[in-house]
């Protein structure tokens, strides 16, 4: 049977955070690594979502790679699409979300679609079209200051508005709040008088049941993977989909344990804070790197030594404004590419010592790190905190990996994450 839905994703732990998701509501989720060639074997799955590299890319290459996604999932089968992005509306005012959502709607001959980030269980909710992360609005949370793309707007209307020719509307929370019949009223009448794009206020999780419910006959669903949790029960609704037992199982694996921290986000620097105290870890110096010192040897050595005892941490995370110096002597482009290139051959190495087991933090990193391990897709597994479910690798040596977008997670989530690994 082909699968049902068909899903794009702009960097490796959102994909991840979808399928979690969608895992939850029952359906058989496979994450497939970068556009799948012609010649990849659909997996057995009731979606399937492509996690691409596309978030900070120039425009041309994100709608470019999303586009061939999106034939891929055509030619498998699927019978709705899902482009999915950060929960804090992660982009520049160029794009790349607007741009790729255009090109996603052109190719599948709609002109209506919804753009909805909200993610309540994770503090990331819409009012008014304004964004707001916990208590505070997009502009003045950390995301203000992120080192790729910095968010001070947090109207989601003007945001996108500026990335794309279509007409942006919001859909009002006074809406939401009174249910899917009166958001299908709504989509309808949007949809009678010149389409567009148009963001959705959500600040419950039954604000997001209620609009998954109202999306049955969109051919295309834009948004966080919060929005993702009303959409199974339609497809159930069409007798297109079982119930939910069995959706999470994924095979054991066995093996040495390394984390690996690329991100620089409040909730990270919290984790490495944390996990350190315990364990064995080391820290990468990006102007180390620029001046052609051999740190990932160092750090495989070092490893190497300690992983037989126990798991060990690798991190270039720092602090915002040690960041900003950084960048600045090196280049926002190179410092990023810098720390990228050591992670993914310090993962590599550790897998080459017996590393079967991986936590690896920040959707750059996690980008790296899968590739540069040819990771060609993932089954996923149970939920570990909200957006991050325990995976592994598909292939005949497994690997197990749990990929964290740099916000999500407690405090203790590295220790958590490896306890909960199969």
């Amino acid at each position: 049977m082909a699968p049902i839905l068909g899903c794009i994703a702009d960097d490796f732990t959102g994909a991840t955070d979808l399928a979690n998701m969608l895992v939850r509501g029952g359906m058989r989720t496979v994450q497939l690594i970068g556009v799948p060639d012609e010649n990849t074997v659909v997996p057995e799955a009731d979606a399937i979502v492509v996690a691409l590299k596309s978030r900070t890319n120039p425009a041309e290459e994100a709608v470019a790679q999303s586009r061939a996604a999106l034939k891929w999932l055509q030619d498998a089968g699927c019978r709705q699409y899902f482009f999915k992005y950060c929960s804090t509306f992660d982009s520049t005012d160029e794009g790349n979300i607007g741009p790729v959502t255009d090109a996603l709607m052109a190719d599948l001959g709609t002109d209506f679609t919804i753009a909805c980030p909200a993610f309540p269980e994770t503090g990331r909710t819409i009012f008014k079209g304004h964004l707001f992360v916990g208590d505070q609005l997009l502009s003045d949370s950390p995301m203000r200051n992120h080192p790729l793309t910095p968010m001070t707007d947090s109207n989601l209307v003007s945001v996108l508005q500026r990335q794309t020719k279509k007409p942006v509307k919001l859909i009002q929370f006074a809406t939401v709040e009174a249910g899917t019949d009166a958001i299908s009223a709504e989509i309808e009448a949007l949809k009678s008088t010149g389409g567009g794009i148009s963001i959705v206020d959500a600040v419950l999780d039954s604000h997001l049941f209620s609009i998954g419910c109202s999306l049955s006959d969109l051919a295309l669903i834009t948004g966080g993977s919060g929005i993702a949790l009303g959409l199974p029960e339609n497809y159930r609704r069409q007798g297109l989909l079982g119930e939910t037992g069995g959706a999470d199982a994924v095979p054991a694996v066995s093996g040495h344990a390394a984390v690996l921290a690329g991100s620089c986000s409040v909730a990270t620097l919290g984790q490495i804070d944390r996990f350190k105290a315990d364990h064995p870890s080391v820290g990468i110096d990006p102007l180390r790197l620029a001046d052609g010192e051999n740190v990932v040897q160092e750090v495989l050595d070092w490893a190497r030594e300690k992983i037989p005892a126990g798991p060990v941490l690798v991190y270039a995370s720092q602090p915002a404004e040690t960041v900003r110096a950084i960048q600045d002597r090196l280049g926002r482009a190179e410092a990023g590419a810098l720390i990228e290139e050591a992670m993914a051959a310090i993962a590599t190495g550790l897998v080459a010592s017996g590393v079967r087991r991986l936590v690896v933090a920040g959707g750059e990193t996690s980008g790296a790190v899968v590739s540069a391990l040819g990771v060609a897709g993932l089954r996923i597994g149970a939920q570990i905190d909200p957006g991050v479910p325990a995976t592994v690798s598909l292939g005949d040596e497994p690997i197990a990996l749990a990929l964290k977008s740099g916000n999500f997670g407690g405090p203790d989530f590295f220790a958590k994450a490896l306890a909960a690994m199969p």
